[in-house]
């Protein structure tokens, strides 16, 4: 583990179409592989490698008021721009959601997810690379114990910045991340998994822009050449970690289930479900994530 220093401004992400910052921080909080914590009510904290180059940077996005976020930026002069981006893709604040309430216009079932979750857009991994990472580490185990491989890899190897008085540790660069050789309880191929993912990083393949420029179906086939990832990861990584707004996950059985029981349709099979979320062009990907933040709520309502 690394400590850095860091120098603080500020930039602004201007908000199109609703979005309630505080709601995504309490996902983000209660979101298992981000692990961090709610040190200011409303505020959000993130830490993550810049993409590109990997340097350890962070922001402390602040909403006052519903058209405007600002961003105090933590990272060195020069880049601020850059974590801004960054930042602006992970709340899904560089998509116009202007027209999103129209989804629910044509779908009754999304309006009352939209009216439950008023202002909440899916919350990122801070890039594909971190989003594949996760996707190789959480293959076939309980969710738990991914989790603990993730904060093991970043206490580790990964650097330790100030972010707004608390800090906060990012997940390990690829080139940290290339030179892994061992870590307790990460067995099998996922290793050398991970470096392959970090190799890829290194060479573009895995740049946010060039995956949503393609055709999502081109897309998922590049990232599907990746070691270890197949159909469900791919998306994963195409939706949140790149965060293409408008992809239905086919390989996602999960929200399958969500969306059979919403819908009354306990056996409609994936098609006929992708053939419903026509519907919600140009924003499957946002209602999507709805379903899944209310079908894991129910699930805990449950226990």
């Amino acid at each position: 583990m690394t400590t850095t220093e860091v120098s603080r401004r500020r930039g602004e992400l201007e908000v199109r179409g609703e979005f309630d910052l505080a709601a995504a921080a309490r996902f983000l909080t209660g979101f298992a592989p981000a692990g961090q914590p709610e040190a200011e009510p409303g505020a959000l904290r993130v830490a993550f490698p810049l993409e590109g180059d990997g340097t350890p940077v962070g922001g402390v996005l602040r909403q006052r008021s519903p058209g405007t976020v600002t961003v105090e930026v933590h990272g060195p002069p020069g880049q601020t721009e850059a974590v801004v981006a960054q930042v602006r893709r992970m709340c899904s604040l560089d998509v116009d959601g202007t027209a999103f309430p129209e989804a629910g216009a044509r779908d009754p079932v999304v309006s009352l997810l939209q009216a439950i979750h008023p202002g909440l857009r899916p919350v990122l991994f801070a890039s594909p690379y971190e989003a594949a990472c996760w996707a190789v580490l959480s293959h076939r185990i309980w969710m738990t114990q991914a989790v603990r491989l993730r904060r093991r890899l970043t206490e580790r190897h990964g650097a330790e910045i100030d972010v707004g008085g608390i800090r906060l540790r990012t997940f390990p660069a690829p080139a940290e991340l290339a030179k892994v050789e061992y870590l307790p309880g990460l067995t099998g191929p996922k290793l050398p998994r991970l470096r392959g993912i970090a190799a890829a990083a290194a060479e573009g393949v895995l740049d946010a822009a060039a995956l949503r420029a393609m055709p999502a179906e081109e897309a998922l086939k590049q990232l599907q050449g990746l070691p270890g990832i197949g159909r469900f990861s791919a998306e994963l990584i195409l939706i949140r970690g790149a965060g293409h707004p408008d992809v239905f996950p086919r390989g996602e059985t999960r929200l399958h289930e969500i969306m059979r029981d919403a819908y009354h349709l306990p056996d409609a099979e994936p098609a006929a479900l992708a053939e419903i979320a026509q519907a919600w062009a140009p924003f499957r990907s946002w209602v999507s994530f709805l379903f899944r933040v209310e079908g894991e709520a129910r699930m805990r309502e449950s226990r």
